[in-house]
Formats: structure tokens, C-alpha cells, sequence
């Protein structure tokens, strides 16, 4: 019985469950940056790393798993358009980890090994999000059965998993041989530009979805915050960049490039209150039934809530910051709302269905 249990959940294990890591590790991201005034937030971000990293290592056994006992099941959800962008959670939740080692890892562990784990969780993001971004796009525009109706934000996830590249790329740099550190700033910068554009792209094939299509159906409708990922994880890579491009391109890049990251942010603010009027409606319209699409409250909103820190440093704006606390709040209100959700769902199997 216990066989047939484990069994039935690596055949039906969905590749979206790393959004649950992708969503803890920017929570704690997250605290440690705003936790300059509570220090709660300090202790919640070394709870949710921790979490974060052993979460990891347990949803990655049944997700190889499910590649070598159920190939043919994996095979169909990756050639679907919807649930096969949900595959690009995998490498984000390694480049998400990668930023977690360099933000609050490498304060309560060993420096040294903090950034080698921190190096091998963004070199194995790398070489899965790189061919994943391009793959899954290329499999929709091949496959003639994809209509307009299959179209939701969820497609966002491999642009983003490159523009998540240089959040960590760039504070590596310095980590690397000197004879490669201009080639990873390059790297860096392609990465950002071909995950940015292809998200562009997407995001007026997906509002001329909306417009000319009925809403997205309960279960698909938290895809709705997906477009604060690349928006919040673009900011924050603007400004990283800049920074790490001084040495090499000179100071007015890094002033030029942090106009750019405001310019985005400020589309920011239009979305969320945009997602938040979208909730409401399908709250009121009690048609958003739980399901591991949840997590998309997380990791957005979490992108952006890192983004609205940075551009306060940046301006040295206490209005901003305010408003970085109010997002901050709003995540780990939703974080802790989806989190509990999912033991329940978890406990029931009904996450598993």
C-alpha cells in the first residue's frame, strides 16, 4: 500500500512544486534586507533559507524520479502549453538558492563554502534555464494545437528564469578567475536582455489573451501576479549590473542603467494594484479553488518587494521604503496563507491529484 502511495504521487508529482522553493527562498531574501528595523524579519530569514534548502533537496528526488519510472507522463506535461512552462521553476529554484547562499547564507555558514554552493547552484540553473528558455517557447510556436485560450501569464517562467540569471551572476563576478570576469559580465548581460525581450514579446500576446478572451479559469487565475517576476527580478538585475559594470564600462553606466531599473519598477506598482483588483474579483466570485498555482502570490510579489528595497537605497527614498514594507507584508501574509495550505493539501493528497 505504502508503495502504490509513493508510486502514484512521483507519477503525478507536478513540476510546478519548485515554485514552492522559488516563493520560501525570496521570503528570505527578502527579510534579511528589511530587517534592518525587526528583528523578527533577521530570524524568519534564516528559517526560511534553511527551509528553503532542505525543501530542495526532498521535491528534487521525485522530480528525477518521475523522469526515469514515468517518462511518458514527464514527456506530455513538458510538450504542454501551460503545464510545461511550469518546468522552468527548476532552474529558478537554483539560481533563487544561489541568491539566498549570497545574501543570507554567507553570514551564518563558512564564507568560502557559502559562495562554491552558492557557484554550483547558479552554474546547474544556468545550464537548465539556457536551454529550457529556449526549448519550451519553440515547442509552442511549432505546435499547431496551442490556441489563444492556453495563453496565461505561467508563460513568463522561462523568460524569467533568465533574468533571475544576474541576480547572482553578477555578485559572483568577483568570485571567478580575473581572466573570466568580463566574460560573465557579458554573459550576464545576454542573458538578462534575451529573458527581457521574449518576456515583452509574451506579455502583449498574453493582454491581447485578456482581451479578447473569457478570464482565466480559478485555478490559473493567481498567474496573474507572474508579471511582477520578470518586472521585480528585472529591476533588481538593472541595478546589480550597474553596479558590477563600473570597473569594466565606467560610473555613468551604472546611473544609466538604474534609470532603466526605475522606469520598470514604477510598471511594477501599475501591475500589482492591477493583480491585487483581479484577486478581489475572483475572491468575490468565490471561484479560486487552491492549487499549487498559489505559490505565483509568492515569488512575484517577493521579486518586486526585493526590487522596491534596492530603488529606495538607490534614491535614498524613506517613502519608498514604507511602500517596500507594505509589499513586504502583503508577501509574507500570502506566504504563510499558501504555505499552510499546501501541508493541508499535502496531509490530504490532494495536492497530488
Amino acid at each position: 500500500m505504502i508503495k502504490l502511495a509513493k508510486s502514484y504521487i512521483i507519477q503525478k508529482f507536478s513540476p510546478s512544486w519548485f515554485a514552492c522553493v522559488m516563493g520560501t527562498g525570496i521570503v528570505a531574501v527578502d527579510s534579511y534586507l528589511y530587517a534592518e528595523q525587526c528583528i523578527f524579519l533577521k530570524r524568519l530569514a534564516i528559517i526560511s533559507w534553511v527551509f528553503t534548502m532542505l525543501f530542495f533537496l526532498i521535491i528534487l528526488i521525485p522530480w528525477v524520479l518521475r523522469f526515469m519510472l514515468y517518462k511518458k507522463e514527464a514527456s506530455l506535461d513538458f510538450k504542454d502549453a501551460v503545464t510545461g512552462q511550469f518546468y522552468a521553476t527548476m532552474p529558478i529554484a537554483c539560481l533563487v538558492i544561489a541568491v539566498d547562499l549570497m545574501i543570507v547564507g554567507i553570514h551564518y555558514m563558512n564564507a568560502d563554502i557559502a559562495i562554491q554552493l552558492a557557484k554550483t547552484f547558479w552554474l546547474t540553473g544556468v545550464l537548465i534555464a539556457l536551454p529550457g528558455s529556449i526549448i519550451i517557447p519553440l515547442q509552442n510556436f511549432i505546435n499547431q494545437d496551442v490556441k489563444i485560450e492556453n495563453i496565461n501569464p505561467a508563460w513568463f517562467m522561462p523568460p524569467v528564469s533568465l533574468i533571475v540569471i544576474p541576480v547572482a551572476g553578477t555578485k559572483l563576478i568577483p568570485f571567478w578567475p580575473i581572466s573570466w570576469q568580463q566574460s560573465m559580465l557579458v554573459f550576464n548581460y545576454i542573458s538578462w536582455s534575451g529573458g527581457f525581450f521574449l518576456f515583452l514579446i509574451l506579455e502583449v500576446i498574453c493582454i491581447y489573451r485578456f482581451i479578447c478572451c473569457p478570464l482565466l479559469p480559478g485555478k490559473l487565475a493567481p498567474t496573474v501576479w507572474i508579471n511582477l517576476g520578470p518586472i521585480g527580478v528585472g529591476t533588481i538585475s538593472l541595478i546589480n549590473l550597474g553596479t558590477a559594470s563600473v570597473s569594466t564600462l565606467g560610473e555613468y553606466v551604472q546611473s544609466v542603467l538604474n534609470i532603466g531599473a526605475l522606469f520598470l519598477w514604477g510598471f511594477g506598482f501599475w501591475w500589482l494594484m492591477c493583480a491585487l483588483v483581479l484577486t478581489s474579483y475572483y475572491l468575490s466570485q468565490k471561484n479560486l479553488p487552491f492549487s499549487l498555482s498559489w505559490w505565483a502570490f509568492t515569488f512575484p510579489l517577493g521579486a518586486y518587494t526585493g526590487a522596491t528595497y534596492l530603488v529606495s537605497t538607490v534614491l535614498n527614498s524613506s517613502a519608498v521604503l514604507s511602500y517596500g514594507y507594505f509589499c513586504l507584508y502583503l508577501l509574507l501574509t500570502l506566504w504563510f496563507v499558501v504555505l499552510v495550505k499546501t501541508i493541508k493539501g499535502v496531509i490530504k493528497s490532494e495536492v497530488f491529484l
